[in-house]
């Protein structure tokens, strides 16, 4: 198994094992010569003087120099870890991740059981445990923290280490409950500093052993908190510039969403004139995609919006002003459109004009709405008109409903137009009409078209749906026409006095708009228009013939008198009703 790029490795020092080598060689060396010593004093003789003493110098001095290179190959292993560690500790990984193997390897280098980082809150200063680590290298849980607190928050305020051999009995912490109640010896406990402004400290504690750290312990926990700071307030920096961008971002992305979403189109250039914001609406308005578009001169991208609007947008550029206007551009993929415009010029900080903003709003379905609502108005009251209120919803497409239609048609115009001029003419015949439109009007109906003389009146249609009582409309409608026409012939002369033949029917018709795309009328196919027309030509002046289905509808309310006429160039009689009036109420 590969090791881990967080652990330290010792680094060995071959001389030092030389060293040994021979130490035990010359105390091999030392030993015969006692033995040789002892057999020549045996036989009388003895030794060179001061033999066994050079030798036996010579060992303690090998041995002298051997724990020499053991305590410097000790400091060099621990400050080969310190850099290390401080490689990693600024390297690009994750602080946590790094921290806690920077603790492992302090705990194995100064001996300590368990090691933690403890760190200010930012914005609340409490001290937190950020890093809890044990002598067999795992993250010591939370419910576990047995710290010192004592000692954590003396180094903390003091901004002094604090090192102790044996914390039972330092007088310092002896009475300290946390130091009593967690059997706490050997402690060693930095602060961290960033520009003399404590962050935190890096502790490390035995409970077993006593006299376990020292000075060298100190020095390298020093140098490493010196490390741990920086890189710690580094990382802070970095996390709070990534929660800033992170907001940034998201404001971003909420900006976007939000223009995105408008429905007027929004497009911005530069002081060039160089497009460099366009949002969906504007994409759709024009038939454009953002990336063909940024960067080319609004000129160049939107021709076809014409002169006028150009003016406007250097009035802009020229003067810091707002310019609205109406276009009427022709759109290569749409065809002729309306679009109200607003241009207006975009300020820097410090007031003065960046570039300007373009927003468009379509008024092409509008204006469409409106000659809709302008061709309804055609057959409709004003207020029946005012009582539309969603003109899509009406189906003019063609739709089969049960209709009543009357057909009113003014006796002996031929003879009666002869005599007069064609404007005096026509200022009569348009009295006459106004009084059967104005009647037609007054229950609702539906002006279907205009004949001459004659007018043809709709209940029922998708324009004005009444589908209990449309019939006695109509018949009412008729009744009026009658009463009105006499009240005008109160007001001129006799020769100016022509009645009305009204005929009235029931029954299903096609209804919708018909003729080419450029010009529509709304009208009906079917039989009770061809129906009302004939009953009409049967009536007398000032008579109202309904038929056999009309008459069922009404048959409580209106008074009729049965007739048996035939139609215009026909011999055999139909049955037809002449109304006489409302029935009395019993």
């Amino acid at each position: 198994m590969s090791s881990s790029p967080f652990e330290t490795h010792p680094v060995q020092n071959p001389n030092s094992d030389e060293i040994q080598y021979v130490s035990l060689l010359v105390a091999q060396v030392e030993d015969m010569l006692r033995t040789q010593r002892d057999i020549l004093q045996q036989r009388g003789m003895g030794l060179p003087p001061g033999t066994l003493k050079d030798v036996a110098e010579t060992r303690q001095g090998l041995e002298a120099l051997s724990a020499h290179l053991a305590a410097q190959q000790v400091e060099l292993n621990r400050l080969h870890a310190l850099a290390e560690t401080s490689a990693l500790i600024n390297s690009s990984l994750g602080l946590d991740e790094v921290l806690n193997r920077v603790m492992d390897t302090v705990i194995r280098l100064t001996g300590a059981e368990r090691g933690y980082i403890v760190l200010r809150e930012e914005g609340t200063s409490e001290l937190v445990v950020r890093v809890a680590r044990n002598l067999d290298q795992e993250t010591i849980q939370r419910g576990s923290f047995t710290v010192s607190r004592s000692v954590v928050n003396d180094a903390a305020e003091n901004g002094q280490p604090i090192v102790t051999t044996n914390a039972q009995a330092d007088p310092r912490f002896s009475n300290q409950e946390s130091v009593v109640s967690y059997s706490l010896r050997s402690i060693l406990c930095v602060p961290l500093k960033v520009k003399d402004e404590v962050i935190g400290v890096v502790y490390a504690d035995n409970r077993v052993r006593s006299g376990l750290f020292g000075q060298s312990e100190l020095e390298l926990l020093l140098a490493f908190a010196n490390q741990a700071a920086v890189a710690i307030e580094n990382a802070r920096l970095f996390e709070r510039v990534s929660t800033m961008l992170a907001e940034v971002i998201e404001n971003k992305e909420l900006l976007e969403n939000v223009f995105a979403s408008i429905a007027s189109g929004v497009i911005t250039a530069d002081m060039q004139g160089n497009i460099i914001i366009c949002n969906l609406a504007a994409e759709k308005m024009f038939d454009i995609t953002r990336e063909k578009i940024l960067q080319q001169r609004t000129a160049e991208a939107l021709p076809f919006l014409g002169e006028d609007f150009y003016t406007a947008l250097r009035q802009v550029y020229q003067t810091s002003s707002r310019e609205s206007l109406e276009l009427q551009p022709v759109i290569p993929s749409r065809g002729q459109a309306v679009l109200a415009t607003r241009i207006s010029p975009l300020k820097t900080h410090d007031q003065s004009i960046g570039g300007v903003t373009m927003v468009f709003d379509d008024l092409t379905e509008m204006r469409r709405r409106e000659e809709t609502l302008a061709e309804v108005r055609r057959y409709l009251s004003p207020e029946m008109v005012e009582n539309i209120r969603m003109i899509d919803t009406i189906e003019l497409g063609g739709e089969e409903r049960e209709i009543s239609v009357i057909f009113a048609d003014v006796r002996g115009f031929t003879q009666f137009s002869e005599r007069l001029q064609p404007e005096e003419l026509m200022m009569i015949i348009n009295r006459y009409l106004g009084v059967c439109s104005d009647a037609i009007h007054l229950y609702d109906g539906v002006i279907d078209k205009y004949m001459g003389d004659a007018a043809v009146g709709m209940y029922n249609t998708q324009l004005n749906p009444q589908e209990d009582d449309h019939a006695l409309r109509a018949v009412r409608a008729a009744m009026s026409m009658i009463y009105d026409v006499q009240a005008l012939h109160e007001i001129l002369p006799p020769e100016l006095r022509l009645w009305y033949g009204i005929g009235i029917d029931t029954g299903l018709a096609v209804l919708g708009n018909v003729g080419s795309a450029a010009r529509k009328e709304f009208t009906a196919l079917g039989s009770p228009i061809i129906h009302a027309r004939k009953l009409q030509e049967t009536a007398e002046r000032g008579e109202i013939v309904i038929s056999e289905a009309t008459y069922d509808r009404v048959r409580d309310k209106i008074e009729v008198e049965r007739l048996e006429r035939p139609f215009r160039g026909e011999e055999v009689p139909h049955i037809m009703y002449k109304v006489l009036g409302f029935k009395r109420k019993q």
